[in-house]
């Protein structure tokens, strides 16, 4: 199955962009009449038959329509992101493809790094989809300071969870999280968060949970997570 994301689908008849048309007609050497399938990043899955094969702009026709409904509840992660961003585009990739709605990287006391450029994430979280066949491209937002990502939050209608690897009174994130409720978890820098941030969640509505008895890496930590709620959602 050959799939291209479009999020921009409208009438029968489309053209893909020139990076999609030349991935289609010069890399994978497709033809007119070829079947191709494209993803709008929103539940819609189309079968196209291409009808122009130009490398610059191909141009389809949609077939088949098929709408994926999205699951009851949803998974927001909040990451204060790594001085190394390769090990955070690893975790949009693989958090992608398990499956995640929404991620947000925190500024905290302990970051190591200040700036994202969320186009290079949302590129690879747009390749993860195509590889998972997930019809849902994930929402990546940019930057922004803990606190005010901790009181815009204050409504936030589901599980509300901050694991950290210092002291506490925390329950195993299995135990708070339910198939039944969306979830809010934060995940915190190399240096963890602080005490006076961990206070500030709590005195907000969030729940302090463990990921497990073994220091995790920021990345490992927010996967762990992931595929927590993921499983719990089966």
């Amino acid at each position: 199955m050959h799939l291209f994301y479009t999020p921009a689908i409208q009438n029968s008849s489309f053209t893909l962009d020139e990076e999609e048309s030349k991935h289609a007609i010069r890399v994978l050497r497709l033809l007119a009449g070829d079947i191709i399938y494209l993803m709008d990043g929103k539940g819609g899955l189309y079968e196209c038959n291409i009808t122009d094969a130009n490398p610059k702009r191909c141009t389809v026709s949609i077939v088949k329509k098929e709408q994926t409904e999205k699951r009851k509840t949803s998974l927001h992660l909040a990451v204060a992101p790594t001085k190394n961003m390769d090990r955070m585009e690893w975790l949009v990739e693989k958090a992608t493809e398990i499956g995640m709605d929404e991620i947000s990287m925190l500024l905290s006391a302990n970051s190591e790094r200040a700036i994202i450029k969320t186009e290079r994430l949302e590129k690879i979280a747009v390749s993860a989809i195509k590889q998972s066949l997930k019809t849902y491209l994930p929402l990546i937002n940019e930057m922004i300071p803990f606190k005010k990502f901790v009181e815009n939050h204050k409504a936030f209608s589901g599980k509300k969870c901050i694991a950290y690897c210092g002291e506490g009174d925390k329950k195993p994130l299995k135990n708070v999280i339910d198939s039944n409720s969306n979830a809010l978890i934060l995940i915190g820098p190399e240096g963890d968060f602080t005490k006076e941030e961990v206070a500030f969640a709590i005195q907000n509505g969030f729940e302090t949970v463990s990921l497990g008895n073994s220091r995790l890496r920021t990345e490992t930590a927010a996967l762990v997570a992931c595929h927590t709620f993921n499983l719990i959602q089966e």
